[in-house]
C-alpha cells in the first residue's frame, strides 16, 4: 500500500512544481510560499479533525516535537527556496535538482539512521545523480 501512495505523492509533487510555475508569475515567490502554507495548514488540520486525532498532541513526546519542529522548518525554508527557483528558472531544469533531495535523503539516511547501503541503492543513486545533470545541462 505505501507504494500506491508514493505514486500519488509523485504524482500531486509534478502537479504541485507545474501549477506554482503558473501561480507564481508576476507575484513575489515569498508571497506565492505563504499562500501555499495556508492551504496546505487547513487541508492538514481539516484531515486531523476528520480523523479524530486531536486529541494525540498531548501523546506527543519531546523528541518528536523538536524533531518534527525542526522538519517543518526545513520544509518552510526548502518551499522559500524552491519558489524562487522556479520562479526564476525553468521549471524542466528546477524540478531534476530539486529532486535531487532523493539522493542527498539517500545518503542522510545512511549516515544519520544507519540504514543499510546496498549495491542497488548506490547504483540507483549513481543513476539520479546522473540523470539530474543530463536535465540540467
Amino acid at each position: 500500500m505505501w507504494v500506491v501512495f508514493a505514486l500519488l505523492s509523485a504524482l500531486f509533487a509534478a502537479l504541485t512544481s507545474i501549477l506554482a510555475k503558473i501561480g507564481i508569475e508576476g507575484i513575489n515567490s515569498n508571497l506565492a510560499t505563504a499562500i501555499r502554507t495556508v492551504v496546505v495548514l487547513v487541508m492538514a488540520w481539516g484531515l486531523v479533525f476528520l480523523s479524530g486525532t486531536q486529541n494525540e498532541i498531548s501523546n506527543i513526546g519531546i523528541k518528536s516535537w523538536i524533531f518534527l519542529i525542526l522538519s517543518g522548518l526545513a520544509t518552510g525554508l526548502s518551499w522559500l527556496f524552491y519558489y524562487k527557483a522556479l520562479q526564476i528558472g525553468e521549471a524542466s531544469k528546477v524540478v531534476p535538482i530539486d529532486k535531487f533531495s532523493v539522493v542527498i535523503s539517500m545518503v542522510l539516511a545512511f549516515v544519520i539512521l544507519k540504514e543499510t547501503i546496498t549495491a542497488k541503492t548506490i547504483i540507483g543513486g549513481i543513476f539520479i545523480t546522473i540523470g539530474t545533470f543530463v536535465m540540467i545541462l
